[in-house]
């Protein structure tokens, strides 16, 4: 059996392989943004134990939270990405083997091993 393989351009930025650069630049940036703000309010907090200043350190506290938070978010949003990468590539690695196609098969569990390492980067 044939199968004729056909390439399309994507006209959304994004890769033929669906890796998408700016995607995983911005849940960088989010990462690096939300723990320049943990260690900003950190700071905060600290500042306002230092003088006796309630109102700094709860609002230190308070964005100590929301950089961490914005962490995890940014964590999720890639281990998703990773689990359906993962998912797409065993999709793609099953139908290499039933049409007997060892490209497709290679290329599809590659795709299976990136998604679970997406993902056990982002735990």
């Amino acid at each position: 059996m044939h199968v004729a393989q056909t390439r399309l351009k994507r006209t959304d930025g994004a890769s033929p392989s669906g890796t998408n650069t700016e995607n995983i630049m911005s849940n960088a940036s989010k990462r690096a943004e939300g723990a320049a703000e943990e260690v900003g309010g950190k700071i905060k907090n600290a500042a306002g134990k230092l003088i006796g200043n309630e109102q700094m350190e709860a609002e230190g506290k308070a964005k100590e939270l929301a950089g961490k938070a914005k962490q995890e978010t940014a964590k999720a949003a890639e281990r998703t990405k990773g689990a359906v990468q993962e998912a797409a590539g065993a999709v793609k690695n099953r139908v290499g083997a039933v049409i007997d196609n060892e490209q497709m098969e290679a290329e599809g569990r590659a795709k299976e091993l990136e998604g679970e390492a997406r993902q056990k980067a982002n735990r």
